[in-house]
């Protein structure tokens, strides 16, 4: 690690940028102080001290990809990240106004910044002090002054890693807006024959969610199935670097030189995890597009004897991306037997039905806990009870009479069809079953689903 001592001996004109640094301008907002063109990696550090924004400054002056804005004022940090979009945020853990930790959790409670990766800059190496910085939200731990080229390869790999989120958030972000396109064609249809557009709705739906599934998993089984191939390479190149070593102990001094700016070690030992992280992702991935297919469940538009709790578990799935907005789900599942029912048609009940508690929740800003439950039973009377309940604000008991009726919506114009629920209970009662709500106001809503483990044969007309 470098330390305080090393800037002792730095040129005037460079020793003196702190001082032109505060006759220029505040010394609350320092401008950026490393642009490029080509810069594909954004920094913001944040340290109230100016010698540490110096020193961040000349090891990263000669990264053209590299575009570093430092602040040395914390008040200001979330304002200027906001504005300049950073790919990593360098944050001192202790300064006099703004403790580290409680801007790491600002930080993370803004949509803006919320995934940011941040690096936690520390002058002590305490477990209990790390363990509460990733706790908090920290993406990385480093104790100043870090190695310059240890710094720059963690900057590089979280920066790397951002924008990887970023471009799979833009890809879901581009599939949501095609299902709200087809929500809003839907709307201007203005039918009154609820079923008329439940079926043509389940069947766009169907197509889109399948067509989309499909899409994916054909360039991820390439990857993953590539993957294999380049874990071995790499393998036979590393193995390839120890013979040398062994049989060249003494390098010449250009290869030392180079192993040395390289970081050869680190990158042999970073390498590996970058391989288990990738093909986590992939198995990830194919995961979520087989709870696509099974959402969706174009194969089985008839009726089948399923597992209710794999539907439950697709359509959490797909709303995982707003459940992560501070949701927590709390489920009590019991021993199920296979129920018949028409899948798509059920998963698209739990669809509304959770959408509209994901609603309600959001809506309560200042909640300090949103939680919804989901739990499951079997009656005496071979029925199939599903209760999902939330925490929210509840629904006025004037309007509670209502909620199933064709088009009756609560949500502002544009927000909500009046639909979902009304068509919920029309599949319910295709199954021969029932639908309930629950609601107390300050207290959240239930809905209680209730269908026969086995269907009537009428019920297929």
């Amino acid at each position: 690690m470098l330390q305080a001592e090393a800037f002792s001996e730095i040129p005037e004109e460079t020793g003196n940028l702190s001082n032109r640094w505060s006759q220029q301008q505040p010394v609350q907002d320092i401008a950026t102080v490393v642009l490029s063109n080509r810069a594909t990696v954004t920094v913001l550090l944040v340290d109230d001290q100016l010698f540490i924004g110096e020193a961040v400054t000349r090891t990263l002056a000669t990264e053209t990809d590299i575009s570093l804005h430092y602040t040395n004022d914390p008040t200001q940090a979330i304002q200027k990240a906001i504005a300049m979009t950073p790919t990593v945020i360098l944050l001192d853990m202790v300064m006099p106004e703004i403790d580290g930790l409680m801007l790491l959790r600002w930080f993370r409670s803004y949509a803006a910044t919320r995934d940011i990766p941040i690096i936690m800059l520390s002058s002590k190496e305490e477990p209990k002090l790390k363990a509460e910085a990733f706790a908090n939200g920290a993406n990385d731990y480093l104790i100043k002054l870090p190695d310059a080229v240890e710094l720059i390869a963690r900057i590089r790999y979280h920066s790397r890693a951002y924008n990887n989120l970023k471009a799979l958030t833009t890809a879901t972000t581009t599939a949501q807006l095609q299902a709200q396109q087809l929500e809003h064609t839907l709307q201007e249809l203005q039918t009154a024959q609820v079923q008329l557009i439940q079926t043509e709705k389940m069947s766009s739906l169907g197509r889109m969610v399948a067509g989309v599934a499909h899409e994916i998993n054909n360039p991820i089984n390439f990857i993953h199935g590539n993957f294999e191939h380049l874990h071995h390479y790499f393998e036979c190149l590393l193995n390839l670097i120890n013979i040398y070593q062994q049989e060249y102990p003494e390098p010449t001094l250009a290869i030392q030189e180079e192993i040395t700016v390289n970081n050869l070690d680190f990158i042999i030992d970073d390498l590996p995890k970058i391989f288990s992280s990738i093909k986590l992702g992939t198995e990830r991935i194919r995961d979520i597009v087989l709870s696509l297919r099974n959402f969706s469940r174009l194969d089985q538009a008839e009726r089948k004897f399923v597992n209710l709790h794999e539907g439950i578990e697709s359509t959490l799935l797909i709303l995982n991306h707003r459940l992560k907005q501070g949701i927590e789900v709390i489920k009590e599942y019991s021993d199920l037997p296979l129920v018949e029912c028409y899948p798509a048609q059920l998963n698209q009940v739990f669809m509304n039905i959770l959408s509209n508690a994901i609603d309600a929740l959001q809506e309560q800003e200042y909640q300090a806990e949103k939680q919804i439950f989901i739990q499951t039973e079997t009656t005496e009377t071979k029925k199939i009870i599903v209760k999902i309940r939330d925490n929210g604000p509840g629904i006025k008991p004037e309007i509670q009479s209502k909620i199933f009726d064709p088009f009756f919506t609560t949500k502002p114009v544009n927000k909500g069809t009046g639909i979902g629920l009304a068509i919920s209970y029309q599949i319910i009662e295709k199954h021969h079953g029932k639908i309930q709500a629950i609601s107390k106001p300050g207290f959240g809503t239930e809905f209680a689903i209730e269908i026969p483990i086995e269907q009537h044969s009428e019920s297929s007309k």
